[in-house]
């Protein structure tokens, strides 16, 4: 098959959504099939077209900004040649040019398959807000000519505003990891590498710095947790000064923080084989988020891959991977004192908390999603 796939934002940018879009590239190119990725230019010294690994990426120029939403003049003819090119276009929402994409895809007969990642709640002002609600409305239409709607859990699809409506066209499918279970030396080489001692109890945190993170949280439960385990510190491994649309909440949470010192050591953004030491490393993984914007958290699955329980939101979605393996605990939305509660019962377990559940992460492996995708696109095009 030739196979189209669209995300605003694409390698090397990181994100829960953008990193799925490239092990579901990645994925479906190892099965033997074309792949094209149509994204956006969001720095200009990126190159237009570029091949990356088996797949090729497209970008297009960004003229400018409306929130982090990107505006694309050239989009409508470029992305007319390679949806013209593709047997099917598999686009990544929330996506504000999906409108365009899916109207060029039905003008030429090539059937669309939506990865409906999150619902979009933005904060801010009014011009953030605005964008928002113009970006989910656009995503509706998108939604209605879709062949296929993929999602993470049908929990989150149940429980979505936006997904709730479309559930008959809704399947399930895990998000693709490809990460595995890293020796001991990597671990201990790691711990020296970022000064983190065998004595220190690590509260992990993964991902971008972003307003739905929920990040203050947990700096308002450390104080008591250190006033329990002294020896705790939280080390984040993820962006902090580069996320677009987040200097507000960056300086935000750098003065929640202060007062902890080195108690909170960011890493910035680690590789693939870094991240895997890092969840080794850690004794737990706190994933705070607030509110319909995080759908799963690719980070737990990564966590638990190193057998890493989670403290996890009870949000629609985020809280499968703990209800499912029972690594961890789930607790309520912006309650900093359920956090220090989970975060101090997991400690108090010690070892006894980790275990890897082996068979809840087979799913997720990038290739058996990759194949779960190819099985649904090739009997979409036999039905055109």
């Amino acid at each position: 098959m030739k196979i189209l796939i669209s995300s605003t934002y694409f390698h090397p940018y990181s994100s829960g959504l953008s990193v799925y879009a490239l092990r579901l590239a990645e994925g479906l190119a190892d099965l033997g099939h074309e792949v094209v990725v149509l994204t956006s230019q969001y720095e200009k010294k990126l190159a237009l077209q570029e091949s990356f690994g088996k797949s090729q990426i497209v970008r297009m120029p960004v003229n400018f900004r409306l929130s982090k939403g990107v505006i694309m003049p050239t989009l409508p003819g470029i992305a007319r040649k390679w949806i013209g090119w593709a047997d099917i276009v598999n686009l990544h929402l929330p996506q504000f040019e999906a409108f365009i994409l899916s109207k060029i895809a039905a003008g030429l007969g090539k059937p669309v398959v939506v990865t409906y990642h999150c619902d979009l709640v933005m904060s801010g002002g009014i011009i953030n807000k605005l964008a928002g609600k113009v970006t989910t409305a656009l995503s509706k239409n998108t939604l209605d000519n879709a062949a296929l709607i993929v999602q993470n859990s049908l929990d989150y699809a149940e429980n979505s505003p936006v997904l709730s409506r479309y559930l008959e066209n809704v399947v399930e499918s895990p998000t693709p990891i490809t990460v595995k279970t890293i020796t001991k030396e990597r671990t201990k080489q790691f711990r020296s590498d970022h000064g983190i001692t065998e004595t220190d109890k690590v509260i992990g945190l993964a991902g971008r710095v972003a307003t739905e993170k929920g990040y203050e949280y947990l700096a308002m439960a450390l104080p008591k947790i250190l006033d329990r385990y002294p020896n705790a510190r939280v080390v984040h491994a993820g962006a902090w000064k580069s996320v677009i649309g987040e200097r507000a909440y960056q300086e935000q949470l750098e003065e929640f923080i202060k007062p902890f010192g080195q108690k909170w050591q960011s890493l910035g953004f680690l590789s693939d084989e870094e991240f895997e030491a890092f969840f080794s490393v850690c004794d737990l993984l706190v994933f705070s988020s607030l509110n319909a914007t995080e759908s799963f958290g690719i980070v737990q699955l990564e966590a638990m891959s190193q057998g890493t329980p989670i403290v996890a939101s009870n949000l629609p979605g985020v809280r499968q991977p703990v209800i499912r393996t029972g690594l961890g605990e789930i607790i309520p939305i912006r309650n900093a004192d359920a956090i220090a509660e989970a975060v101090i019962s997991i400690l108090d377990k010690g070892e006894k908390a980790r275990f890897v559940p082996a068979d809840f992460l087979a799913d997720f492996q990038q290739k058996a999603v990759a194949q779960r995708y190819e099985a649904w696109m090739e009997a979409i095009i036999s039905d055109e």
